[in-house]
């Protein structure tokens, strides 16, 4: 039972550096490479981690090779854009001015009903609205409207609102962080004002609570609170 323990705590250690690896992505924002790394590398852990009769070695030298392929591929990739073409492919754009590319449809092998679905998601029913849309080579699709149907920026209609900043917790799951509210520059009584003007008496009645620079508060309860 031991030895199982060690085996599956190294290969899942090496799982762990594999998807660092490939850095700080959503699954489907992987790359093709990416994605072929990830699930051979999980096939290969898989196979010794089940039967203890393959060696350890067997799943480790192939992962370690992968992982050391993929870290040459990545530097040449960001060394030269044929290569990375080469590699990942390009940009595809599969609206032009309101009208489907279905060139490009075939190319990637989209369909209509596929690209309708997608420009749905993102908020975009309507082609005749739509300037360009890029299939990028990740799968993401990319959607710029026309610049009339763009929403008007705070510049564009003459005002200058001040920044908030980056909402800080200071309440987590009815743990106070002191050093957050501190940094902020309040204090108890403060925190013990928007309590009271919530109806709660403790920061243990709360589950998240937040403060911008600008000193707005988002508070949220916890249940039965």
């Amino acid at each position: 039972m031991f030895v199982v323990l060690i085996r599956t705590l190294v290969l899942y250690a090496m799982l762990v550096v594999g998807i660092r690896l490939l850095g700080k992505r959503q699954l489907g924002e992987l790359e093709p490479s990416e994605l072929t790394l990830a699930l051979i590398i999980a096939d290969l852990a898989s196979v010794p981690m089940q039967d203890n009769g393959i060696p350890l070695l067997t799943g480790v030298i192939p992962i370690v090779i992968l992982l050391a392929t993929a870290s040459i591929l990545s530097i040449l990739s960001n060394k030269s854009i044929r290569f990375h073409t080469l590699l990942c492919g390009r940009p595809s754009v599969v609206v032009r001015q309101g009208q489907v590319v279905e060139a490009a449809l075939r190319a990637n092998r989209l369909t209509l009903d596929e690209l309708l679905e997608e420009l749905r998601i993102l908020g975009h029913p309507y082609l005749e609205e739509i300037h360009t849309a890029v299939l990028e080579t990740n799968g993401q699709l990319s959607v710029l409207p026309y610049a009339a149907l763009q929403p008007a920026t705070a510049e564009q209609v003459g005002q200058s609102p001040e920044d908030p900043g980056l909402p800080l917790v200071i309440i987590s799951d009815g743990r106070l962080l002191s050093q957050d509210l501190r940094g902020r520059g309040y204090g108890d009584q403060w925190l013990a004002q928007q309590l009271h003007a919530r109806g709660l008496s403790s920061h243990k009645q709360v589950f998240l609570m937040t403060v911008d620079n600008l000193g707005h508060t988002y508070c949220i309860p916890k249940e039965g609170m």
